[in-house]
């Protein structure tokens, strides 16, 4: 299980240092990406899917956002002539996040199953025997939400809201002086 971890942390520094000594802003806007998505795939290994979640949406819009920039600053033409070795490289490192994801969804507990059913002393038992005395909330979910983990999900609202606010800044017609303009 560890190997899958440092396969994913070997390509999300492979990634990286792609990023960083391409001189197309495309292709480390794609690195980028790539090293986003690493990084939602080592959450979901964690056991952490509401971080991972909001780690692709944050990415996916950030992608749009960054992918705009660069192709209304410079023109990038795709043509027929394609390396042979830079075609290879993609399709590895295609086929290693796929068998990466594969890995991390056989990880996780089929749906409806008690991950720490034979452990008492975990989180998620404290907050079913617990959760209705200390928060008053009879949905356990909403009490979890907006009680045990309030600054948590305040945090990830936070950060979704501002992604689509700056992608909707970022992606829209006309700005605000354009519309203005009396001409």
């Amino acid at each position: 299980m560890t190997i899958i971890f440092y396969i994913l942390l070997l390509f999300i520094i492979i990634a990286a240092i792609i990023a960083v000594e391409t001189r197309y802003l495309l292709s480390a806007v794609i690195c980028v990406g790539a090293i986003g998505f690493g990084a939602s795939l080592m959450f979901l290994f964690l056991r952490a899917p509401d971080i991972a979640i909001t780690q692709i949406v944050v990415e996916v819009l950030g992608l749009i956002i960054l992918i705009r920039a660069c192709l209304s600053r410079e023109l990038t033409f795709i043509s027929g002539d394609r390396e042979f070795f830079a075609v290879v490289v993609s399709a590895v490192i295609i086929f290693a996040i796929f068998l990466a994801g594969i890995k991390v969804l056989d990880t996780l507990p089929d749906f409806g199953t008690a991950i720490f059913a034979e452990v008492p002393d975990t989180a998620s038992q404290t907050y079913i025997g617990e959760g209705l005395e200390k928060t008053g909330a009879a949905n356990i979910v909403a009490s979890v939400i907006l009680d045990f983990r309030a600054y948590d999900t305040l945090g990830e609202a936070t950060v979704l809201f501002t992604s689509i606010i700056g992608a909707t800044v970022i992606l829209r017609k006309k700005s605000k002086k354009l519309l203005e303009d009396p001409e």
